[in-house]
């Protein structure tokens, strides 16, 4: 007989095990958009764990810089993830879309992460970043 916490343990875990059994690969899909309502969103994105769809500022260096947004996931598929922009974002510039984990911070459910910082930082599985960018139109 299953306890109440391997249970939980087994249905928050299904569905990052299913995605990683059937070979589809965590990722992030989204297109330019506009983001004058204050908005970012990504159309899909396939998550290996619960944790963050995260908004960094980058630019043609592509590399991860502060965060401008955050929005929940669930572990495996997510559709039309949308993230509140915390700052203004202008067209022209390039926005980072990444998947972190839920990991590492002192409280499950509230975003603690800091440019660098271990809590709630970037899942990379196979060493590489979970991410998309795009250019805010």
């Amino acid at each position: 007989m299953l306890t109440f916490t391997a249970a939980a343990a087994l249905l928050l875990a299904a569905p990052a095990a299913f995605a990683e059994s059937h070979g589809i690969a965590p990722g992030v899909m989204a297109e330019d958009q506009s983001v004058a309502n204050g908005v970012v969103s990504a159309s899909h994105v396939i998550a290996p764990e619960n944790g963050w769809l995260v908004v960094h500022r980058t630019d043609a260096a592509m590399k991860p810089g502060p965060v401008v947004g955050h929005a929940p996931l669930r572990g495996g598929d997510n559709i039309d993830v949308a993230a509140i922009l915390t700052e203004e974002v202008a067209p022209g510039e390039m926005l980072m879309l990444m998947v972190h984990s839920e990991a590492g911070g002192m409280a499950a459910g509230d975003f603690e992460y800091t440019l660098g910082a271990a809590e709630d930082g970037p899942v990379k599985p196979g060493g590489e970043l979970v991410m998309a960018v795009i250019t805010a139109e």
